[in-house]
């Protein structure tokens, strides 16, 4: 008779919709980064992604973030709630995405691109 340790027993449970969830977090925020910075450089998406005068193309710029985040955490889901799925890869692929993310929004990072 073998006995397994705490930390050799496999989780009861798919891991699989945790790791669609990290992950879509990450997608939805490299999202928010990737039109702050584009917008810089095309007048035209800035002026497009204005939805709500009060905060300009901000209101566009979360709004298309939520859906990216929305309909990526539906797919994944749908692809992965049954499987195991490496938290630990999804945890570091999620820090990624966010640094990313978080880097297309600072400053002095998007006006590089911005149209002279």
């Amino acid at each position: 008779m073998t006995t397994q340790s705490k930390t050799e027993k496999k989780s009861t449970f798919a891991t699989g919709s945790v790791a669609a969830a990290l992950i879509a977090s990450g997608i939805g925020t490299l999202v928010i980064g990737l039109l702050t910075t584009i917008a810089e450089f095309s007048g035209g998406l800035g002026t497009f992604l204005n939805w709500w005068n009060p905060t300009g193309a901000l209101s566009g710029k979360t709004g298309v973030g939520i859906l990216a985040w929305l309909i990526s955490w539906i797919v994944l889901n749908n692809l992965w709630k049954d499987k195991e799925y490496d938290l630990q890869k999804a945890f570091k692929t999620t820090l990624i995405l966010i640094g990313l993310g978080l880097l297309l929004t600072f400053p002095p990072f998007f006006v590089l691109f911005a149209a002279e």
